[in-house]
């Protein structure tokens, strides 16, 4: 074998070796790629899961029974009467303490309105019943009359104060009886949490303001 025979065959290994070298950068180098892109798939598998999990919570909070739409319908117009009452206090009530609760039940029962409305629509159900048996004054609900409400409004001072405490006492009443009904039938946990609220709340009103039909 000639030394140029050597030569050509020591110059043909090297370039084997150096496509080799090549190969094997380019296997890792795709080696990486697959696992980037499994781990890119780890990622948005992780999102779908939490995706998934909240929509399952979501799911979950949003169910409900017949009980619960009662209470939301027929707490809805409740509240807005309570709201009107309220309302009345701003130019007519001479007592801070009346003044005082009505403040606080427009800043608790504004909220909780919208809140329940979002409920109903969510559940796709009318935000009013088509009948609301009971929703009138003498009922045990707690609702005033049209006639209740006239004579609470041509009153001013005094009168109106005694008289809002004597009706909130009443209306507040109605609200706690249809929140209890709630608490044991209701099935959605925020419809239910939110009767427990209104039942803390409104029965501390009611002692607050026998206080005040007392000492008027």
């Amino acid at each position: 074998m000639t030394a140029l025979t050597h030569a050509l065959r020591r110059k043909h290994a090297r370039h084997a070796a150096a496509i080799g070298v090549v190969a094997a950068g380019a296997l890792f180098l795709s080696a990486c790629g697959d696992n980037g892109d499994d781990m890119s798939g780890m990622d948005h598998g992780s999102d779908k899961s939490s995706a998934s999990a909240s929509a399952t919570t979501q799911a979950g909070s949003s169910s409900f029974n017949d009980a619960d739409v009662t209470f939301a319908q027929m707490m809805i117009p409740h509240h807005e009467q309570a709201l009107e009452m309220a309302g009345l206090a701003d130019d007519r009530a001479s007592d801070s303490e009346v003044k005082d609760i009505a403040a606080k039940i427009e800043k608790a029962q504004d909220p909780e309105i919208k809140t329940m409305t979002g409920w109903l629509k969510s559940w796709n159900k009318p935000t009013a019943a088509e009948s609301m048996p009971g929703m009138d004054h003498g009922s045990g609900d707690g609702m005033m009359s049209d006639a209740d409400m006239e004579h609470l409004t041509s009153m001013k001072g005094a009168e109106f104060d005694k008289m809002f405490a004597e009706m909130m006492i009443e209306h507040h009443n109605g609200a706690i009886s249809t929140a209890q009904d709630e608490q044991k039938n209701g099935k959605n946990a925020d419809a239910v949490k939110m009767a427990g609220a209104i039942v803390e709340g409104q029965s501390a009103e009611v002692k607050q303001l026998q206080s005040i039909v007392d000492r008027l």
